[in-house]
């Protein structure tokens, strides 16, 4: 397995605080981390995508931080790129609070984030600005709630009974 050079992730780093100077960033058991400002995350995912060559989207992810001790923002979302050329990784995280739950969406960079973002928003409720086919994904059209957050009751709010029963009859 090719391993990133420490030298050629700093020399990204070192890239990526030049064009962004407010980037906080990190390093975690050779993984580089960045955190951004929400709207200044549809600029550095393009940045990322077309300068600093990570030309595959891994994931993106939500993490609800409500009750976590320290905590100042609900949410955290989590995006995971990757240089296939030169094998470097980078995890990207801006954090957001109710009631703006809007980020640019990643759509025009990665066509993968289609469903990836959808996920996000049918389970956490963070909106995706500028996507092309935001609704939900995993739950009915008529669930009104968001599962993954933390403040949702464990047996649900009684939401099933009001769905229709599938069956795997065919006749």
């Amino acid at each position: 397995m090719c391993r990133p050079n420490r030298m050629m992730q700093a020399a990204t780093l070192e890239k990526l605080n030049a064009a962004f100077p407010q980037l906080a960033h990190s390093e975690f058991r050779g993984q580089a981390r960045v955190v951004v400002a929400a709207e200044s995350l549809g600029a550095l995912l393009a940045w990322l995508k077309r300068e600093g060559g990570f030309d595959l989207l891994v994931d993106i992810t939500c993490v609800d931080y409500l009750n976590y001790r320290d905590a100042t923002d609900r949410f955290g979302l989590v995006y995971l790129l990757a240089g296939t050329a030169t094998n470097e990784r980078l995890t990207v995280r801006t954090f957001l609070n109710e009631p703006n739950l809007t980020v640019s969406s990643a759509v025009p960079l990665w066509a993968g984030a289609n469903w990836m973002e959808r996920e996000v928003f049918d389970m956490f409720g963070v909106i995706f600005a500028g996507h092309p086919d935001l609704r939900r994904i995993l739950m009915p059209d008529e669930f009104e709630a968001y599962p993954l957050r933390k403040d949702y009751p464990l047996q649900g709010r009684g939401e099933r009974h009001n769905f229709p029963v599938l069956s795997r009859d065919r006749s």
